[in-house]
């Protein structure tokens, strides 16, 4: 079992984090009509890159957003950022 880090609760198990998205993908415009393809491919295609990489994760006892950045090969996690501003 791998432990990740929450940028918010500290490190914790993987089993409590769920994948969301890369980062960088933009939404199709809904306020147009967006054909199932285009549809499709904005919520299935993923680039899978090998190496680094940024994800959004969410951290599901907290509920928080965030961005992971790791090494797909080597399964380390790099850092994390919040997507949020934090009070100072």
């Amino acid at each position: 079992m791998q432990v990740l880090p929450c940028p918010f609760c500290g490190p914790r198990s993987e089993g409590e984090f769920h994948f969301a998205a890369e980062t960088g993908k933009t939404r199709p415009d809904t306020t147009r009509d967006v054909s199932a393809e285009k549809w499709a491919a904005y919520l299935f295609d993923q680039t899978n890159e090998k190496g680094v990489t940024r994800e959004i994760w969410i951290h599901l006892p907290c509920a928080e957003v965030f961005v992971m950045s790791r090494d797909s090969v080597t399964m380390d996690v790099l850092g994390t950022e919040t997507l949020r501003k934090l009070p100072t």
